[in-house]
C-alpha cells in the first residue's frame, strides 16, 4: 500500500508540472511589416475593417487569466521567466517612482500634452502637437527646437530613449480609414523602432470621450466611444502583430454609462488634473522591462 501511494503522488507532481509547463505560450512570430496609410483625404464613406495586414484571429487569448485580459508574468517550472504574450495588454505589478520616466519620450497630441502639464510626471520628453493624427505624424512640422522645425518622429531620433509612449487616435476618428488607421500604426511602430532600437515601445489605448458633454460644449459629431473601441482594438492588434507593449487605458476611466465621467473633463476629450494624475498612476503601475519582452531574440518585429 506504501509503494501504491508513493507511486500515485509521484505521479500527481509529475502532472502538474507539466500541466503547469504548458499554460504559457510562446510570443507570436515575426511577421511581415504593415504598408503606411499616410495620405487619407477629409473623412468620407463608412469605416472598413482590417484586411490584408492585420493579424489573423481575436485580439484576446482565451482561457484563465485576469479578469481585465492582461497577463501574468508568471515563472515556468524551469525557474526561467515565461516569455511574454504581445497579444494580451500589459498586466499590473508593482508602481515605480517617477525617475522611471525620466528617459521616456511622450508622443502625442493635445491629450498627452495635457498629461505632461497636469499629471505631475516632472520628467519625460514633451513630444506632442496640438490636433496631431497618426497619418501625419512622418509630414508635419510640428515642433521647433533650435530655430529648426522638425517633424515628431524627426525630433525623437535627436537622440536614444529607454521608452516611448505613443498615444494617437482622437483626431483620426473623423476620417472613418480604419484600414488605413491600422497600417499607419504599424508604420508608426516601425519608424520608432528604426531610430529607437532599443526603447521600449509603449501603445497607449484611447481614453473614452464623453459624449454628452462634447456635444454641450459643441464638440463634433464624429467624436464617439463606438469608433474609439475600434480604433482600440486597432491599436492593440498593430501592438501584437509588431511585437510592442500595448497599454489598455480605456477600461480604467470607463464608466458605468460607458463613456469617460462627465466630472473628468470640461470638453468630454481633454482629461482634469485629477484624471491625469489617474493616468500617470496607471502607468506607474505596468511597466515592462526590454529583457523581459525579447529575452530569446536580439530584436523584434
Amino acid at each position: 500500500m506504501y509503494r501504491t501511494h508513493k507511486r500515485r503522488l509521484l505521479a500527481g507532481i509529475l502532472l502538474s508540472a507539466a500541466l503547469l509547463s504548458g499554460c504559457t505560450s510562446k510570443p507570436p512570430a515575426p511577421e511581415g511589416s504593415g504598408s503606411a496609410g499616410a495620405g487619407v483625404s477629409a473623412p468620407e464613406g463608412s469605416s472598413s475593417a482590417p484586411e490584408a495586414s492585420q493579424p489573423d484571429g481575436g485580439s484576446s487569448a482565451a482561457g484563465s487569466g485576469p479578469a481585465d485580459g492582461s497577463q501574468e508574468l508568471e515563472v515556468s517550472g524551469s525557474g526561467e521567466a515565461a516569455p511574454y504574450d504581445f497579444s494580451r495588454p500589459a498586466p499590473e505589478r508593482a508602481a515605480v517612482d517617477n525617475s522611471y520616466f525620466e528617459d521616456a519620450a511622450f508622443v502625442g497630441d493635445s491629450r498627452t500634452d495635457g498629461f505632461m502639464i497636469y499629471s505631475g510626471i516632472g520628467c519625460g520628453e514633451n513630444l506632442t502637437s496640438n490636433g496631431l493624427s497618426i497619418f501625419k505624424l512622418e509630414e508635419k512640422k510640428a515642433l521647433t527646437i533650435d530655430g529648426q522645425k522638425y517633424t515628431l518622429l524627426e525630433a525623437l531620433a535627436l537622440k536614444q530613449y529607454g521608452k516611448v509612449y505613443l498615444s494617437l487616435g482622437v483626431n483620426e476618428l473623423g476620417y472613418y480609414d480604419d484600414q488605413g488607421f491600422y497600417d499607419a500604426y504599424c508604420k508608426a511602430i516601425d519608424d520608432i523602432r528604426a531610430c529607437q532600437p532599443n526603447a521600449v515601445i509603449y501603445i497607449q489605448g484611447l481614453i473614452p470621450l464623453n459624449e454628452d458633454v462634447i456635444a454641450q460644449s459643441g464638440g463634433p459629431s464624429y467624436l464617439t466611444n463606438e469608433h474609439l473601441l475600434v480604433y482600440n482594438d486597432l491599436m492593440r492588434k498593430a501592438a501584437e502583430e509588431k511585437q510592442v507593449v500595448f497599454l489598455d487605458l480605456n477600461p480604467e476611466f470607463t464608466g458605468a454609462d460607458g463613456q469617460l465621467p462627465a466630472d473628468a473633463s470640461k470638453d468630454g476629450v481633454h482629461l482634469r488634473k485629477a484624471y491625469c494624475e489617474r493616468w500617470l498612476d496607471y502607468l506607474k503601475t505596468h511597466t515592462v522591462d526590454y529583457e523581459t519582452l525579447y529575452s530569446e531574440q536580439e530584436g523584434a518585429v
